[in-house]
């Protein structure tokens, strides 16, 4: 169940407020003393984050199905997801439903049920953790998040039920600017920058991939080395963009890349100032990355 976002803090009747992450989307699945970790795109991520995996395993309960994010920590305990992506923090998982337990299906209860149940079920957990719930009015629930530096706010309709794709039963409001994008190119290599100088990034909206500008800050010589390893397969002959940039000596690449980026705002012509790489997201697909709809 994905939220969909608005662009503003609001506050309704039956509606409760939680942290917005910056982590890694994962469904954990539990069967006997087997677990499972699968990400957004489905594939098996239980090898990536292992102590997770064995968290899930000693869950004391048969079966189970619960959607949550993985993530890592700073020191303000506030979820960072470059942390995350190179393993400088341990990985815990902020659980926010549970969507099967011992048999019962409980996709149809409404979220305050599901709730209940998921609180009780990773209570004494060493790395599981019910998502963080804010004040109950969501403007000052907006207000806390920023003040604690937050991703955001996800707001949350206890009555709904749990279904798959995106929802207007859960919607975010994001606090720090920060986007998934498509890699769909990248410029040569300049002085001691070894690999390639920067990435080339787009999103999609109905007439094609769009470019939103490129990124060069982020990247350490392990980071450059391991996305050019990624990258070398995936070159074409054509760009990618139905806006190519003009970027003399640029490599095009196949969109099958997505990058997290922090930036500092979106420009009047739907550019990105100041964007930095914070890593790849391989829990989302590329189709994803949507252009905000103000330039669209």
């Amino acid at each position: 169940m994905l939220a969909s976002e608005v662009d503003a803090p609001f506050s309704r009747p039956g509606w409760v407020f939680e942290e917005k992450y910056d982590g890694y989307r994962v469904i954990a699945y539990k069967e006997g003393a087997r677990a499972t970790l699968v990400s957004r795109s489905g594939g098996d991520c239980g090898e990536r984050f292992p102590d997770l995996l064995a968290s899930v395993s000693r869950l004391p309960v048969r079966t189970a199905a619960i959607d949550g994010e993985a993530v890592a920590l700073d020191d303000d305990l506030v979820s960072n997801f470059e942390r995350l992506q190179k393993g400088s923090a341990p990985v815990l998982f902020a659980v926010f439903d549970c969507l099967w337990l011992d048999g019962r299906d409980l996709r149809d209860e409404p979220l305050s049920v599901r709730r209940a149940v998921l609180e009780d079920l990773v209570e004494g957990s060493d790395r599981l953790f019910p998502a963080r719930r804010l004040a109950a009015d969501g403007i000052e629930a907006h207000r806390e998040a920023r003040g604690r530096g937050f991703e955001g706010v996800i707001g949350k309709d206890e009555s709904s039920p749990y279904r798959e794709g995106r929802s207007r039963s859960w919607l975010k409001v994001k606090i720090k600017q920060g986007e998934e994008l498509v890699v769909a190119g990248f410029t040569p290599g300049r002085g001691a920058r070894s690999h390639f100088g920067a990435l080339l990034l787009g999103a999609w909206d109905d007439r094609g991939l769009r470019y939103v500008g490129k990124v060069g800050t982020g990247f350490d010589e392990r980071t450059l080395a391991a996305l050019a390893a990624r990258l070398r397969p995936l070159v074409v002959d054509r760009p990618p963009f139905v806006d190519p940039p003009r970027e003399p000596g640029a490599t095009w690449v196949e969109p099958r890349l997505v990058a997290q980026v922090a930036f500092v705002e979106w420009t009047f012509d739907g550019r990105l100032r100041q964007p930095v790489f914070l890593g790849l997201r391989d829990d989302k697909a590329p189709r994803e990355c949507r252009l905000p709809e103000r330039f669209r």
